[in-house]
This record gives C-alpha cells, structure tokens and sequence, in this order.
C-alpha cells in the first residue's frame, strides 16, 4: 500500500483543489490530507479562511478517495507529519517546487501542476467585485 499525503488550506473549495487532490489520489493506494488550522492560515496569509477549519475538513474528509484527514498545525512540522502518518509519497502543487525536496529522505516528493487560471485568492477578489 502507497500512502500520499499532500497539504493544503482549501478554502472555498473549487475545481483546482478537486483535481489536483484528484491526481495526488492516483499516485497511490490511500491519500492522506493535511489541512492548515485557521491559526496558521492566519499566520501564512494574513487572513482567516472564510471557511473554518472544521468546515474545510467535512468538506475534503467527504471526497471518496481521501482516506484520512487532519489539522497541520505548523508548518515546522512537515518531517513529523510525513513520518506519523507513514507517507511514502509528499505531492504538493508546482508553486512550491524545490520547497520540500528535503523530506526526499524519507519518502518520494512531487510537484504536480496546479489548474491553470484557479486560484482562492482570485475567485476571492472576484466575488468582491460581483
């Protein structure tokens, strides 16, 4: 059994969230999915998800092919996430190639490309905008 995990605050859900987690699914038997705390969104973007994180969890926790689901508290702690959760394979969006090539000691690390012209932040600007 191949385990991926990959990490991610999904807030307002869209397509681009769907198909990268779609992909990540299909390098492996279970997918694991790390999901920023409301605290560390905070701390990352500035701002709160509009989504809380309880919200953000239902919603990735109810797609068929994510086997499990939790709170990434920190971004320090990736190592210690990827090993307590026994990942075989780190998949992240492109945006962030190179950014964890450290934890290729532990476990397989891939960058898949991110949908072309979706992004939270956009749609977010948008919908101010309507």
């Amino acid at each position: 059994m191949k385990r991926v995990l990959t990490f991610g605050t999904f807030d307002i859900f869209h397509l681009g969230h769907l198909q990268i987690l779609e992909r990540a699914a299909s390098h492996g038997d279970e997918l694991v999915v790390g999901i920023s705390s409301d605290k560390l969104n905070f701390k990352k973007k500035g701002r709160k998800p509009f989504y809380s994180e309880d919200e953000r969890t239902h919603i990735i926790s109810s797609l068929n092919f994510v086997t499990e689901v939790f709170l990434e508290e920190s971004l320090e702690l990736k190592r210690e996430y990827l090993l307590k959760h026994k990942a075989d394979c780190l998949i992240m969006g492109c945006d962030w190639t190179g950014k964890f090539d450290e934890f290729s000691d532990i476990c397989e690390v891939i960058y898949l490309p991110r949908t072309p012209d979706i992004s939270t932040t956009e749609l977010i600007e948008k919908i101010k905008t309507l």
